[in-house]
């Protein structure tokens, strides 16, 4: 990712606004010097003195020519900024590289340099050049870090100039500005079996459903290299031009990944809350899937379906899983709570079946939503819930236990619906509760051909 531009300083059309521009440019030094200068001349017209007149004309003089001199000088200053990586994880850090060159015949003379950061990235970087010769280059870099996701704008990178003395520093500003990207963190997650779900890479009967595929009948025109043995010739005599059938192509296995983002379904803030945890937690399963070779989808309780709405919806067929997986890790950087009050969006998506596996990331539920989410399970091959009770996630471990909590209920509305329901303890490791539902699952595994990811 990088980000140039050029700073070109020659001076202000506008002779006012010039002198002003100058004026303000003045250092401390530069005005000391102007003071002394002026108090000078006026005690030597006071007392008679041209000795004392010619350091007080000296004095106020210096400063002011300095100010011209700079004002006037035309530094052609080209910079450029570039990012690595431009899309990092929560609590790591990115080096952004600064680069300036001078593309003018003259050499510049003490550059002080300056980048606009966010405060959560850390201190705003400040670097001094020195004297840059005609066609020369300097680079810089310095590192930011995040704990908290995000898009965060660098720059536009500021340029002061100053004379040889000190007396006058102007600042300049470029106009380009580039974005760093800091995504939730992803945890590496074992290859267990998750058997019930459909649409895996199994060995029994769901696996030849997934990979068999259909040969698909539409035809399309005839492209140079194409084997003729696949001339659809009823086509052919309808349209007029040569067609040709198709190749065949082979369904994936798919899963559904729903993020429950709303309000009033998590408390607390910051990157140890619930909802931090479920986002994280989400992005770990997404990335997880995808190096397995499902073909995955985002969806949000507001019915929001990323990365988009294509003919299926889900990504990792029709475009690369890098790809893919950048896109829904983009979204999940600036994704907030939501003002919906149930998940009945999100079930309206799912009404349509075939969704394969189910993977849910949940707050506080109450009846309601938890009867809705037991009527998702009946779209989809397999589900597999995380609860995530806030009240348990605000208690301290030195904390008095509170009473029996809500979420006990609802886990158990969720298993009898068929879910693998797990509750989510705070500061819990998504590894372990990968390997738990695997292990609660595997009851189940004798009498499913089934494949889990």
């Amino acid at each position: 990712m990088t980000g140039a531009g050029a700073v070109h300083d020659e001076g202000d059309r506008d002779g006012r606004s010039g002198v002003r521009t100058a004026l303000a440019g003045l250092t401390t030094r530069g005005r000391s010097f102007l003071a002394a200068g002026v108090a000078a001349a006026i005690c030597a017209y006071v007392l008679g003195q041209s000795d004392l007149l010619r350091v007080g004309l000296l004095l106020a003089v210096l400063p002011l020519v300095c100010a011209a001199v700079l004002y006037r000088t035309r530094y052609r200053v080209a910079g450029s900024r570039r990012l690595s990586p431009g899309r990092v994880p929560a609590g790591s850090e990115a080096r952004v590289h600064l680069r300036m060159d001078n593309v003018s015949r003259l050499p510049t003379g003490l550059l002080m340099l300056q980048d606009r950061v966010p405060y959560v990235l850390g201190p705003r970087p400040r670097f001094v050049l020195d004297r840059v010769e005609a066609g020369g280059r300097r680079e810089v870099s310095y590192r930011v870090r995040s704990d908290l996701r995000g898009r965060y704008p660098l720059g536009p990178l500021q340029l002061r100039l100053s004379d040889p003395f000190g007396m006058c520093e102007l600042t300049r500003s470029f106009s380009t500005y580039d974005t760093l990207t800091v995504i939730p963190r992803v945890e590496p997650l074992p290859p267990v079996r998750l058997s019930g779900e459909a649409k895996g890479y199994g060995d029994g009967r769901q696996r030849s459903l997934a990979l068999a595929g259909e040969d698909d009948v539409i035809p399309r025109g005839y492209r140079y290299g194409d084997d003729l043995r696949r001339v659809h010739w009823r086509s052919t005599a309808r349209y007029g031009e040569l067609m040709v059938r198709r190749e065949e192509q082979p369904q994936r296995a798919r899963c559904t990944v729903l993020l429950d983002t709303r309000a009033v379904a998590y408390e607390g803030a910051g990157p140890d809350s619930a909802f931090e945890w479920a986002v994280s937690g989400t992005a770990s399963v997404l990335v997880h899937m995808l190096e397995r070779g499902f073909s995955v989808r985002l969806l949000t309780d507001t019915g929001t379906s990323v990365p988009g709405e294509g003919s299926d919806g889900f990504a990792g067929v029709n475009q690369e899983s890098a790809d893919a997986a950048g896109l829904m890790m983009d979204t999940l950087a600036v994704v907030d709570h939501s003002d919906e009050a149930g998940l009945s969006r999100a079930y309206d998506v799912l009404r349509g079946g075939n969704e394969g596996l189910l993977v849910a990331f949940l707050g506080d539920l109450d009846e309601e939503q938890a009867a809705v989410l037991a009527r998702m399970r009946q779209r989809s091959g397999g589900a597999l819930a995380f609860l995530l009770d806030s009240g348990t996630w605000l208690r301290e471990p030195a904390d008095v236990p509170g009473p029996l909590d809500r979420s006990g209920e609802r886990l158990r509305m969720l298993r009898e619906a068929g879910w693998t329901a797990l509750a989510v303890p705070r500061g819990a490791s998504l590894d372990e509760l990968w390997r738990q539902a695997d292990r609660e699952r595997s009851g189940l595994a004798a009498t499913s051909g089934g494949e889990g990811p």
